[in-house]
């Protein structure tokens, strides 16, 4: 595999932290065989560019969208978003159905942990500390049980 340049945060900027541990999410989940649906992502870019606060739904906080990995039982794709509230250290980051009505839908799971695990007081992300939670978190939604339908 290429070395690749170490992914390097200013830790006293809040959004600094969240694109590089966001960035990294959408790596993670890419090479668990999800292929992002730029479609739901690019017209969400188009109609929140109209209108930003009418289509304030729950999924402000979305940062992929994808369609099932290939080959696999279920026909959903997930929704991966997440959150670090301004003056917190605290990144929640949660794996859900793209289309949670579905009979193949799980049950979102979440985790919310302290970005200063993940990086360096240099600010390097420790991505292999990263991948390992996130990686975790994706196979805990696809072994969640599916709901009853009851």
């Amino acid at each position: 595999m290429a070395t690749k340049a170490p992914k390097k945060a200013n830790l006293l900027d809040h959004h600094s932290i969240k694109h590089i541990l966001d960035e990294s999410v959408s790596e993670v989940v890419t090479s668990r065989g999800y292929v992002e649906d730029v479609r739901l992502s690019n017209v969400r870019l188009f109609i929140g560019a109209i209108i930003i606060l009418i289509i304030y739904t729950k999924e402000k906080n979305a940062i992929l969208f994808t369609y099932p990995p290939v080959g696999s039982f279920t026909s959903t794709g997930l929704v991966v978003s997440s959150k670090l509230p301004r003056f917190s250290d605290m990144y929640t980051l949660t794996v859900a159905s793209a289309d949670p009505k579905s009979i193949s839908a799980n049950e979102p799971v979440h985790f919310t942990k302290s970005v200063t695990q993940w990086f360096t007081k240099d600010g390097i992300l420790v991505e292999g500390l990263f991948w390992k939670d996130v990686e975790a978190l994706i196979v805990q939604y696809t072994k969640e049980p599916k709901k009853s339908k009851g």
